[in-house]
C-alpha cells in the first residue's frame, strides 16, 4: 500500500514538474510591447518606456494591432526579419523571439517612410 502510494505519488511530481517547465518555458522573458495604429503610429516599448537599446537574448514580443490599414515588422542584422502581423489583421499576436547584437528597424510596411523607428541590440 505504502509502495503504491509513494509511486503514485512520485509520478504526480514528475508529471507536475514536467507541465510547470512546458508552461513556464518562457516565463521570465523580458516582454516587449509594440502598438501599431489605429492612427499612423507605430511603437515598441519595454515597461512602458520606447526602446532604444536592448541587451542579446530573448524576448516576448506582444504585438497589439489596430488598425487593418497597418503591420508591424522587425528587421535586424543578417538578413533578420520577421512580420509580426499583416495587413488587414486587427488584434494581439505574441512571438518569442532571439536577438542577436546589431542594429534593428520595426516599421509598418505600407506606410514605412513615416511609421518606423530604430533600437540597438548589445
Amino acid at each position: 500500500m505504502k509502495r503504491t502510494l509513494l509511486v503514485m505519488l512520485a509520478a504526480a511530481l514528475t508529471a507536475a514538474a514536467l507541465a510547470g517547465a512546458a508552461f513556464g518555458r518562457h516565463a521570465g522573458t523580458p516582454t516587449l510591447v509594440g502598438t501599431v495604429g489605429p492612427g499612423y503610429t507605430i511603437q515598441l516599448t519595454q515597461g512602458g518606456k520606447a526602446v532604444k537599446t536592448l541587451k542579446a537574448g530573448t524576448y516576448k514580443f506582444v504585438i497589439h494591432d489596430k488598425a487593418s490599414i497597418h503591420a508591424f515588422s522587425l528587421d535586424g542584422p543578417h538578413g533578420f526579419a520577421k512580420d509580426f502581423t499583416q495587413v488587414s489583421f486587427v488584434g494581439t499576436k505574441t512571438m518569442v523571439v532571439k536577438l542577436k547584437p546589431g542594429a534593428y528597424k520595426y516599421y509598418c510596411p505600407p506606410h514605412e517612410s513615416m511609421m518606423f523607428a530604430h533600437f540597438t541590440v548589445k
